[in-house]
């Protein structure tokens, strides 16, 4: 199935019945568009409703992590994620590890790689904090475009730099209902030093982009790998949550461990 016949068969958007009994059935991959050579990465989910019945009965309520690999096959479509979540609600398992074992088994068979899944305690897990880096955002910039034009990326040869920048500004849309992606994106870096006006203005230009949280990164990797040749380069967006989901791409040049940083907005 194609990437566009996939997300238009989705359940996002669509009005669909909630079930509270286990159904990995519920899950729906879509396609991965564009190479997975290019870079490496991770996708970080948090999820802030999950909950299952313990062998007695009794309601367990969790925060958990799941990390799915940017060269999966698939990604998970969020409303489906999401419907899956809910179908534990009143489902009995033995024990917390019987649930992680559960959720790693399905979740990897549906984005076709080996998915990770880590759950935490509602008051100990997932402690906001900042993202590091030198935040872009009170430049006083003209800014023209909302689509996204690489045009506007550029870097000096003659400095080369090691630094890490961040904007609170970044939006796009859901490409199939619309509704506004809000996020904040870090970006690390060695090599030419970027112009950070021309930066700033091309990670506003996503305002009206309509994709995947995934494919947004990923193009902006792209980009700026081919506009401003950065020796090392590693883009981390931290999308705010929605049905009780957020969703954060991590791409790197590199293999490198990424953190899991909730911010304040999450």
């Amino acid at each position: 199935m194609s990437v566009s016949a996939a997300v238009e068969n989705s359940p996002l958007g669509q009005s669909t019945p909630y079930t509270n009994r286990y159904d990995p059935g519920l899950l729906y991959p879509i396609p991965r568009s564009g190479s997975r050579q290019d870079f490496y990465g991770v996708d970080i989910w948090n999820a802030y409703e999950v909950s299952w019945l313990n062998a007695r009965g009794k309601p367990q309520v969790r925060l958990a992590e799941f990390r799915v690999p940017a060269d999966s096959a698939n990604i998970i479509e969020s409303k489906s994620f999401k419907l899956y979540l809910n179908s534990f609600n009143l489902t009995r398992f033995d024990d917390q590890q019987t649930v992680v074992q559960q959720l790693e088994q399905d979740l990897s068979a549906a984005a076709g790689a080996s998915v990770a899944v880590k759950l935490h305690a509602v008051d100990v897990g997932l402690q906001p904090q900042p993202l590091n880096g030198e935040c872009l955002d009170e430049l006083d910039i003209d800014i023209q475009h909302y689509l996204p034009e690489p045009a506007l990326l550029s870097a000096d040869p003659k400095q080369l730099v090691s630094e890490t920048l961040v904007s609170h500004l970044l939006k796009s849309n859901c490409p199939v209902t619309g509704q506004p992606d809000w996020a904040s994106i870090q970006i690390s870096y060695r090599g030419p030093q970027m112009d950070r006006a021309g930066l700033l203005a091309y990670l506003v230009s996503y305002r009206e982009k309509g994709d995947f949280h995934e494919a947004c990164v990923e193009q902006i990797h792209r980009d700026l790998m081919q506009r401003c040749h950065p020796d090392y380069l590693s883009v981390y967006a931290r999308y705010v949550r929605r049905g009780g989901l957020d969703i954060n791409p991590f791409r790197c040049s590199e293999p490198v461990e990424v953190n899991n940083c909730r911010l304040l907005r999450q």
